[in-house]
C-alpha cells in the first residue's frame, strides 16, 4: 500500500513538472511561429533555397525563448502575464521595423530610437506606408490572449530551477543560429554593412540582440581609443592622396559658394519627360551650361539629408548605424566650414524646418557654421506650407534678404524640402501631371520634382538680381533616393525594364551640377559620389587644406580613379557594379563571376571600416589643435 502511494505520488510529481513547462512550451511556440511568418511574409528579404527557408524558421526559437524566460525569472508569479508582454512587444518590434523598412528598405537600429528629435511633423509620412493587414502582425498575441483568458486560464508557474536548465537549450538554439549564419555567410557578423543580409540569416530578433552589443561596443571605442589609432588611419590616407592637381584648380578662388541640397532628387529624371513635358526644363539647361556629372551616387545611411550633409562637409562616411549628427555631435571634425574660416568665408545653412529636427542646431555648431537659418527665421503659414513645411517658392525667396546680410565670400547651404516623401503639393503648384502607375509616391514624385525645378529657376534668377551670380559657384546635389526599393512595380513602368538589384543600384545615382559663370557647359561621366564633393570644390577654390583626411578624391582629377562606395558595402567603378552579393558588368548588367568584384569588395570594406574607426574613436581630436578653425598641428 505505501508502495503504490509512493508510487502515485511520484507519478503526480511527474505530472507537475511536467505542467510547469506548459505554458512556456505554449507561448514560446505562438511567439516563435508569429514571428517566422511575419518576417519571412512582410519583408522582401529574398529568401532562396531550402537551406535558407529552414534558417528563417528556425532563427526566431532561440531569441523567443531566451526573452520569455528572462520575463519569466522577473515576473515569476505572473507568467501568463508575462507571455502576454512578451508577445506584444514582439510583435510591436517587428511592426516599427516593417513601417521604417517600407519607407527606407532598412532595419530599425538603437541610435535611431535616440533621434526623438525628429518626430515632430511626420505624420503624413507615417499614415501613407501603414496597411490595414498590418493588424496580422498581432495575430500571436491576440491566439495567446484567447488560450490564456478565451476558457479556464492556465495558472502555473515554472519552478525557477527549471528556467536556468532552460537557459542552456536557449544559449545552445542561439550558437546554433549564428553558426548556420556564418555557414551561409563568413564574417556576416564581423562585417556588418548589410543590414539586410544579417536579418535574413539570423532573425529580426537575434539581429536587435546584435545590434545592442554592437552599439555597447561603440559607445566603448572612445574611451579605448588613443593617438595610435589615428595614425594607422592617417597611414592609410595618406597612401591614397593624388599626385595631381586637376586643370580646374583654382578656378573659383576667392567666389562665393552656394551649395543646393536637392531634397529626393534622383538622376532618373533629368532629361525625361512625362506626359510629353519634360520632367526638370530648368536643370536640364543649366546641367548643358554646367560641369554635369551623370554616374554620381548618393552614398548615405540611416541618417539619410543629415547624412549626405555630413559626407559632403567632411569627405568621409556615414555611419551604418544611425546618424552622426545625433551620435557624435561631440567629436572634433574638420568640415568645410571649418578650412573655409581660414580663408575668410563666412559659413550659412538655411533650412525652413525646426532646429532640432535631425539634431543640426547642435551639429552645425560642433562644423564650424557661423549662422544656421531655421524655421524661427521665416514666416510659416499654412498658405505657404505643403508636406513638411514651408514651399520651396517662398523658402528661396525669403532667404534671399538673410543671404545678402552676410560678408562675403560666404559659404550658404540651402536645404529644399517639398521634394519630400509622401510628395504632397497644392493644386496650384502642379506644373505637370502625375504619372499613373497606380502608385501614389511614384506618380507625385514627378509632380514635386517639377514644382523644385520652377522654385531653383526663380531663385536662380533672384541671385542674378542681387548682383551674386557673376562672383559665385554653385554646386547642386541630390540629398538620397526619393523612390525607394519598395516600389519595384511603379518603377518598371516608369523606366520600361525590370528593376534587377543592378537597375536599383543605377537608381542611387543623384545628380550633381557645378556651375561656375563663365565655363562651357560639360557632361563628365566618371563615377563618383558624395564623399568627393569636399575635395572637389576646395580645389576649385585653390584649397588643399582637408586634403589629408578626405575618404573622396577631386572629381576633376585626371590620375582619379573612378569609384562609389554605398554605405552597406556595394560599389561601383569603372567596369563593375556590385550589389545584393552579386557582381555586375557595369556596361551591360550582365551578371559575372564574383572573383571580378573582390578587389572592389576589400577596397570598399577598408575605406568604410577606417571611416568608422575615426568617428567611433573620435580619433581627430588626437590631430586637432583647439584652435577655432580646428587649424591642423604642425
Amino acid at each position: 500500500m505505501l508502495g503504490k502511494d509512493l508510487s502515485e505520488l511520484r507519478r503526480s510529481e511527474s505530472l507537475n513538472r511536467l505542467s510547469h513547462w506548459r505554458l512556456f512550451a505554449l507561448a514560446t511556440i505562438v511567439i516563435w511561429l508569429n514571428t517566422y511568418v511575419v518576417q519571412r511574409y512582410y519583408f522582401d528579404l529574398s529568401i532562396t533555397g531550402l537551406y535558407q527557408e529552414w534558417m528563417m524558421l528556425i532563427n526566431p526559437l532561440g531569441s523567443t525563448m531566451l526573452m520569455l524566460g528572462i520575463a519569466f525569472l522577473i515576473f515569476r508569479r505572473r507568467q501568463h502575464i508575462a507571455a502576454l508582454a512578451v508577445s506584444f512587444l514582439t510583435s510591436a518590434l517587428l511592426a516599427v521595423n516593417i513601417w521604417y523598412f517600407r519607407f527606407y528598405n532598412d532595419f530599425i537600429t538603437l541610435p535611431v530610437l535616440y533621434q526623438k528629435r525628429n518626430t515632430n511633423g511626420l505624420g503624413s509620412s507615417v499614415v501613407t506606408i501603414l496597411e490595414w493587414f498590418d493588424l496580422f502582425i498581432f495575430t500571436g498575441f491576440f491566439v495567446l490572449l484567447f488560450l490564456l483568458y478565451g476558457r479556464r486560464r492556465i495558472r502555473v508557474q515554472l519552478p525557477r530551477p527549471q528556467l536556468y536548465k532552460g537557459f542552456a537549450v536557449i544559449a545552445c538554439l542561439l550558437l546554433i543560429t549564428w553558426a548556420m549564419a556564418e555557414v551561409a555567410r563568413p564574417q556576416l557578423l564581423s562585417r556588418s554593412f548589410d543590414r539586410q543580409l544579417i536579418v535574413k540569416n539570423i532573425g529580426t530578433m537575434n539581429y536587435h540582440l546584435y545590434d545592442l552589443v554592437m552599439n555597447s561596443r561603440m559607445e566603448t571605442r572612445r574611451v579605448f581609443a588613443d593617438s595610435t589609432d589615428m595614425e594607422s588611419a592617417q597611414s592609410y590616407l595618406a597612401q591614397r592622396q593624388q599626385d595631381v592637381r586637376s586643370p580646374l584648380f583654382g578656378a573659383a578662388e576667392g567666389k562665393n559658394v552656394f551649395l543646393i541640397s536637392m531634397e529626393s532628387l534622383q538622376g532618373f529624371v533629368m532629361y525625361r519627360e512625362l506626359n510629353g513635358q519634360a520632367i526638370t526644363p530648368y536643370l536640364n539647361a543649366l546641367a548643358q551650361d554646367s560641369y554635369y556629372f551623370d554616374q554620381f551616387y548618393h552614398q548615405t545611411g540611416q541618417g539619410k539629408t543629415s547624412d549626405s550633409e555630413f559626407i559632403v562637409d567632411n569627405s568621409m562616411f556615414a555611419l551604418p548605424s544611425g546618424a552622426v549628427f545625433f551620435t557624435h555631435t561631440q567629436n572634433r571634425f574638420l568640415a568645410t566650414p571649418q578650412i573655409l574660416k581660414k580663408y575668410g568665408y563666412t559659413s550659412a545653412s538655411f533650412h525652413a524646418n525646426d532646429a532640432t529636427f535631425w539634431n543640426r542646431d547642435l551639429m552645425y555648431d560642433t562644423l564650424g557654421y557661423d549662422h544656421f537659418f531655421d524655421k524661427s527665421y521665416y514666416e510659416v503659414t499654412e498658405e505657404n506650407s505643403v508636406g513638411w513645411g514651408l514651399r520651396d517658392k517662398d523658402f528661396f525667396e525669403q532667404s534671399m534678404p538673410l543671404l545678402q546680410q552676410l560678408p562675403q565670400p560666404f559659404y550658404a547651404k540651402f536645404i529644399s524640402l517639398t521634394n519630400h516623401f509622401p510628395y504632397e503639393y497644392e493644386p496650384e503648384d502642379a506644373l505637370i501631371d502625375p504619372a499613373e502607375t497606380g502608385d501614389a509616391s511614384v506618380d507625385n514624385y514627378f509632380v514635386t520634382v517639377r514644382y523644385f525645378d520652377e522654385a531653383l529657376k526663380h531663385f536662380m534668377e533672384q541671385v542674378k538680381d542681387a548682383g551674386l551670380y557673376e562672383d559665385s559657384i554653385f554646386i547642386l546635389y541630390g540629398d538620397h533616393y526619393g523612390i525607394s526599393e519598395n516600389h519595384k512595380k511603379a518603377m518598371a513602368e516608369i523606366l520600361g525594364r525590370e528593376i534587377t538589384p543592378y537597375e536599383q543600384a543605377q537608381l542611387q545615382r543623384v545628380p550633381l551640377i557645378i556651375h561656375i559663370p563663365g565655363h562651357e557647359g560639360k557632361t563628365l561621366s566618371t563615377v563618383g559620389g558624395q564623399i568627393d564633393v569636399r575635395p572637389t570644390l576646395l580645389h576649385l577654390l585653390g584649397i588643399t587644406d582637408g586634403d589629408h583626411l578626405s575618404f573622396g578624391y577631386d572629381l576633376f582629377a585626371e590620375n582619379r580613379v573612378p569609384f562609389a562606395i554605398f554605405r552597406d558595402g556595394s560599389f561601383v567603378n569603372e567596369d563593375h557594379v556590385y550589389t545584393s552579393e552579386i557582381c555586375y558588368n557595369r556596361a551591360d548588367g550582365s551578371e559575372i563571376e564574383l572573383a571580378a568584384c573582390e578587389p572592389g569588395i576589400e577596397r570598399a570594406g577598408t575605406a568604410l571600416n577606417y571611416s568608422d574607426e575615426i568617428i567611433y574613436g573620435d580619433l581627430l581630436r588626437f590631430i586637432l589643435d583647439d584652435a577655432p578653425t580646428n587649424a591642423i598641428k604642425q
